[in-house]
């Protein structure tokens, strides 16, 4: 694909598809959509030569000749954590107009992300509506649920990608790894490593353990909400052992370059971080774009069987669909990370979990039937005392 193609970013936030789109090399015209003030002051300073609009319910009915477009749309109705409305919320709706849109301009190539989750709420209606609109405006489509900690960042976050095409196999790119003459496993993770994340709000139910990773970021309306992930270092002296990222590491641990927020409020910046895509996983469907010529074309793998529900990936077959549980990481092995979580952690800062959360989840946890790690759980209780 050629590198000068005009593309259209949709829900932008603070540019995550943006940037990796141009990590990939493309480098035509953006059009970007965004409402919140506080995200566009970001795209401002961080994407000057994009032109920057506002409602995505005003896009031009040429969808400024863009031949690529893509977004996360609002995750709100979709999430476990959110209202769980569905696609008829009226923040996730909003992805409705733009299939109508896509309909009428019939852009070559239209990529989607979202949460997990919209794979089974209601039964995948979600994806029932949107793979529909897709097939009924003449496209063929991909999906596929990818793990941002298996393409170099410290960050355990599965996100479903679709990707549709109006000329091309869109699954030629989602799972080009699969056409290697080598798939080596993903590497099994250590039960415990030189730094450990958890979600220090949980523990009744789960513990969101991460070894060398955090769990999900999450979005938020300050720096200093209870939401934020904690790290477990059992190897620091004994009061630093519990720590929460800087917002700067949070930057990184997305994969975007510390400050990258640092035009917007500091209240909305954790927000605007929980919220964004993880670009190196946007890098790596945009480097198959880009290569799309090069690319072996792709035969359906049988682990995708299933023809009816939604599972972890997919395609478009005639009128109908197989699905089918291909993995979150590459066959080909996981990208390298630039930056361990501890050493992340200790260029990029932290701050202290304070001794009451710690105590607090150290007692829900103990009370559950949860397995957790032995010197994990006498290491919070010593720390919640100090």
């Amino acid at each position: 694909m050629h590198p000068e193609t005009p593309i259209l970013s949709l829900f932008s936030g603070i540019g995550g598809f943006e940037l990796g789109f141009r990590k990939a090399g493309f480098s035509g015209e953006i059009h970007a959509y965004e409402n919140w003030g506080a995200a566009r002051s970001v795209l401002q300073h961080r994407l000057p030569n994009s032109t920057l609009h506002e409602d995505v319910r005003g896009i031009p009915a040429d969808m400024h000749k863009a031949e690529i477009v893509f977004g996360g749309f609002p995750c709100t109705d979709l999430s476990q954590a959110g209202k769980q409305a569905g696609i008829e919320g009226s923040a996730s709706g909003l992805i409705l107009g733009v299939l109508e849109a896509v309909e009428k301009a019939r852009p070559e190539w239209v990529l989607l992300e979202n949460v997990p989750n919209m794979l089974w709420l209601k039964q995948g209606s979600a994806m029932d509506v949107i793979t529909g609109a897709l097939s009924a405006a003449g496209y063929k489509w991909a999906y596929r649920m990818l793990d941002a900690q298996h393409f170099g960042v410290a960050q355990r976050r599965k996100r479903v990608f679709i990707l549709a095409s109006r000329h091309h196999d869109p699954a030629r790119v989602l799972f080009r790894d699969l056409e290697s003459p080598v798939r080596p496993a993903a590497p099994a993770g250590q039960a415990r490593a030189e730094a450990n994340g958890f979600y220090w709000t949980e523990g009744n139910r789960g513990v969101g353990w991460g070894s060398g990773v955090v769990p999900t970021i999450k979005g938020s309306t300050t720096t200093g909400i209870p939401s934020s992930p904690a790290v477990w270092i059992p190897g620091a002296e004994p009061d630093l052992r519990f720590r929460t990222p800087s917002i700067e590491s949070l930057e990184m641990l997305q994969g975007f370059r510390a400050e990258w927020t640092k035009a917007a409020p500091t209240r909305d910046r954790w927000k605007l971080v929980g919220n964004a895509v993880a670009v190196p996983v946007v890098r790596w469907i945009a480097e198959g774009l880009r290569a799309y010529d090069t690319l072996s074309p792709f035969g359906i793998d049988p682990r995708l069987s299933k023809t009816v529900g939604w599972d972890w990936a997919g395609v478009s077959v005639g009128a109908g669909r197989v699905t089918g549980k291909i993995p979150t990481h590459l066959s080909t092995g996981s990208l390298p990370r630039r930056h361990s979580l501890a050493r992340l952690l200790q260029t990029r800062g932290s701050h202290p979990l304070s001794p009451g959360a710690a105590r607090g989840f150290s007692g829900r946890l103990g009370r559950s039937r949860l397995s957790y790690d032995q010197d994990f759980m006498k290491d919070l209780v010593n720390y919640s005392r100090t």
